[in-house]
């Protein structure tokens, strides 16, 4: 297949990311001596300021990270915690049935800082200083605005398609700003207008908040790089930043304190991982819907796929079928393990898939939600409590260097269209709260010092025992089946990386969605227009309720690869990021 975007090459090192200048920011590390870890940190801090309308230091950074000195793969836990103040009974006196999906309510510990300096620290070989220059520059010489940011005008769009507030939240939400919001409104509506494409935003605020961090890690540099780190992390959750955010907070009637700053720390964790074809894919755990992925591989390692045929009727209602199976049981077990017992090795056991996979009607699409029960071994599991029958923006890093590291970053969250921004620090807080049920007997149920099951879920791939490709992308509950199909696509398929990057997609919309108010679209399946007319008719005869979506616009998935028998790194990007008008995808190698 001829891809409109060329597959990328090099020797010494690879990034992929959602903005040219992530991308470039990542090079420049390189070129400066800096391994995959340190030019995936400083990319991602670049993301947050490019790319605000899906992820800012507000939000979070779940990662996988392959360390090739060490010849392990591990899970890094950069997910938000819940306040102390969060408990359901807290939003039932506010007379809430939901957790709000915008504003302070929403809040919980901005994780991204601590999870890219702890990366940083274990893994890098960089200051903070160093690989987030690229950032500071941007926040004080101003960064050009790219049009998915800036979007459309609410008045062109009326009555007409919806439009996704995270894609070009400038426009849709300038009103709220000047209205509701005037920190956002100082930051992001110049002389209160909204800016036009190219315009350069400097954030002053952010670029304090950088030098504040530079500043004690300076001071600390005596004692080590660590140690240095540490101080500038310590800055952020124990010192000044942490009293201003979390009096931001208080005033804003925020549940978020100092405090729940002080007490955070980021997870280091064995990843999540199952075999496929003589692979084996890490996933992170789940308190992310990271191992719905690999239930999705047991569940179809038992098909020929190749011989179904790529994106043939067969091919799609299989993974469409299998996948209603594997997100049914994340909506039953997964949550934070450290609250929840979740029964990992039972849904991961190649017993369990045949059971499941027995439930697949070859020629009917199943409109039900169906948990199994994996400790009873039995294919079909009773409904949880509060679990109901039918009824955002991310950004994502890859990198890989010549020493064979790997690193995935899925970061969100901060999302400017979500909070108001902090005065003093130049970005706003998370809502990812939101994603918590007020049922306490949902797997995924809010309390203090939890935290929510997140769609986020980077991905590391092994082939014969050895990690050797990093990918993910954005896209909510679609994250993981997109992401699935990429790796089929290498898999089964035999396409090289760009091609199974931009092979036509389809996702499923079934099962119920991971931000409130939780809707499900029973049967719904989406699949890009250049799957053709026969596929979508015969789909439809099985019962699937089909909707068909323009070219290009189902997944953004990126990857950075390790070919250790031609020498080379690989690295695709997604082109449906600027078919799209969302963000620039691009990968650069040397």
């Amino acid at each position: 297949m001829k891809t409109l975007t060329p597959q990328v090459t090099g020797h010494r090192s690879m990034i992929a990311t959602e903005h040219d200048l992530s991308a470039a920011a990542g090079a420049r590390i390189f070129d400066r001596g800096g391994n995959a870890i340190d030019a995936a940190v400083a990319a991602a801090f670049v993301e947050g300021i490019v790319n605000p309308h899906m992820f800012t230091i507000g939000g979070e950074t779940p990662m996988l990270v392959y360390a090739a000195k060490t010849g392990r793969v591990v899970a890094v836990n950069g997910n938000m915690q819940a306040p102390t103040r969060a408990t359901i009974e807290a939003y039932r006196e506010r007379g809430l049935d939901a957790v709000p999906d915008q504003g302070l309510l929403a809040a919980g510990v901005p994780a991204a800082v601590d999870g890219l300096i702890s990366v940083l620290s274990h893994f890098g070989t960089m200051r903070l200083a160093d690989v987030a220059e690229p950032a500071l520059e941007l926040c004080e010489i101003g960064f050009p605005v790219h049009p998915g940011l800036i979007g459309y005008d609410a008045a062109q769009v009326k009555g007409g398609p919806a439009v996704n507030s995270h894609i070009g939240p400038l426009c849709m939400n300038a009103e709220r700003f000047l209205s509701e919001w005037p920190t956002s409104a100082a930051l992001w509506l110049p002389d209160r207008k909204i800016p036009a494409a190219g315009t350069l935003i400097k954030n002053p605020a952010l670029a304090n908040c950088l030098r504040r961090l530079f500043d004690s890690e300076a001071t600390a540099s005596g004692r080590g790089r660590e140690a240095a780190l540490g101080a500038a992390r310590d800055r952020f959750y124990r010192g000044d930043i942490a009293r201003e955010i979390g009096a931001w907070s208080e005033r804003h009637q925020g549940l978020l304190r100092a405090s729940d700053l002080a007490g955070f720390t980021t997870r280091f964790e064995e990843p999540v991982s199952a075999g496929y074809r003589g692979y084996t894919v890490y996933k992170c755990g789940p308190w992310s819907q990271g191992p719905v992925f690999l239930q999705h591989l047991r569940l179809l390692e038992g098909a020929d796929l190749r011989a179904m045929g790529h994106n043939s009727a067969d091919y799609i209602h299989l993974v469409v079928e299998t996948a209603k199976l594997a997100f049914a049981d994340r909506e039953a077990y997964y949550g934070d393990p450290e609250f929840t017992k979740v029964p990992m090795k039972e849904l991961l056991a190649p017993a369990y898939a045949a059971l499941r996979r027995g439930l697949v009607d070859p020629r009917r699409a199943s409109l039900e939600l169906r948990p199994g029960d994996p400790i009873g071994m039995r294919p079909l599991g009773a409904l949880p409590p509060g679990m109901r029958p039918w009824g955002a923006g991310t950004v994502h890093v890859d990198a890989a260097d010549r020493e064979g590291n790997l690193i995935a970053i899925t970061a969100s969250g901060g999302w400017l269209q979500s909070s108001p921004v902090i005065d003093t620090f130049g970005f706003p807080l998370g809502s990812r709260m939101q994603t918590f049920y007020l049922d306490p007997r949902h797997p995924n149920a809010l309390m203090p010092g939890k935290r929510p099951r997140t769609t986020l879920t980077p991905s590391i791939a092994a082939r014969d025992g050895v990690p050797f490709i990093a990918f993910g992308t954005m896209g909510g509950d679609q994250q993981d089946q997109w992401t699935l199909q990429f790796f089929i696509n290498l898999v089964d398929f035999g396409m090289e990386v760009q091609e199974a990057i931009e092979a036509p997609k389809f996702s499923s919309r079934h099962f119920p969605s991971t931000f409130a108010p939780h809707d499900a679209s029973p049967g719904i399946v989406r699949l890009e227009e250049r799957i053709g007319p026969d596929v979508r008719a015969e789909l439809a005869a099985r019962g699937h309720r089909v909707e068909v979506g323009p070219d290009y616009s189902e997944g953004y998935v990126l990857a950075a690869a390790i070919d250790r028998e031609r020498g080379v790194l690989i690295g695709g990007s997604d082109p449906r990021g600027y078919l799209t008008g969302i963000f620039p995808a691009r990968a650069i190698g040397w």
